[in-house]
């Protein structure tokens, strides 16, 4: 049976207020990147807005990158419930191989269209993106064991998972000023090769 690997959000309990003004947070945040784009959230943007203190932004978030990192676990954990419990292929009840097709494409639009939050999310400090991919790899290990006998499985779930978690999908193809999805046609030529990739290994 599928099953969460690695927990999102945070790892200890807050009081019933805290959790609510961090969910307030998080929808206003969203609310002004769908309105006004990446580069106009702000500490104190976001602060005005919710109508509450910027201490209160810091305490929940730390920097401007925790903003996005706090958006971008909160779509991850949608995705992963839609792995784990969602409507097939995606979902429990496929075919090991529709499903690793769809998870493939799934997971690059996903990364596709996460770009800019992903960036933001970045700290001054790190050089690499802030998705883990532990998920991804242990979901297509599973899926791969399923669907065919094959040496090297751990190393072969390794170069699969970093075909979609890699910062290729990251820097690949920059969206236009302003924008937070990327063309269609990046999408669909990204996912047909990945089902090229998966149908020919496992043949």
């Amino acid at each position: 049976m599928d099953r969460p690997v690695v927990p999102f959000g945070r790892p200890r309990a807050e009081r019933a207020d805290a959790v609510r003004n961090r969910e307030h947070l998080v929808r206003t945040a969203r609310e002004m990147l769908a309105e006004q784009g990446v580069d106009k959230v702000t500490m104190d943007g976001l602060a005005e807005r919710a109508d509450l203190g910027k201490g209160t932004v810091f305490r929940h978030f730390g920097t401007r990158a925790g903003i996005f990192r706090a958006l971008l676990d909160a779509d991850e954990r949608r995705f992963q419930e839609q792995v784990l419990s969602g409507p097939p292929p995606l979902g429990p009840g496929a075919e090991p191989v529709e499903r690793l097709v769809a998870y493939g494409r799934a997971r690059i639009d996903f990364l596709l269209d996460h770009q800019a939050i992903a960036r933001a999310a970045i700290e001054r400090n790190q050089t690499v993106p802030v998705t883990d991919p532990s998920v991804t790899q242990l979901h297509i290990r599973m899926l791969l064991r399923r669907a065919a006998s094959m040496s090297s499985l751990d190393g072969v779930s390794v170069q699969l998972t970093a075909a979609l978690e890699g910062p290729l999908l990251l820097y690949l193809s920059r969206p236009e000023a302003g924008t937070n999805s990327m063309p269609e046609e990046t999408s669909s030529f990204l996912g047909d090769a990945w089902q090229t990739l998966i149908e020919r290994l496992i043949r």
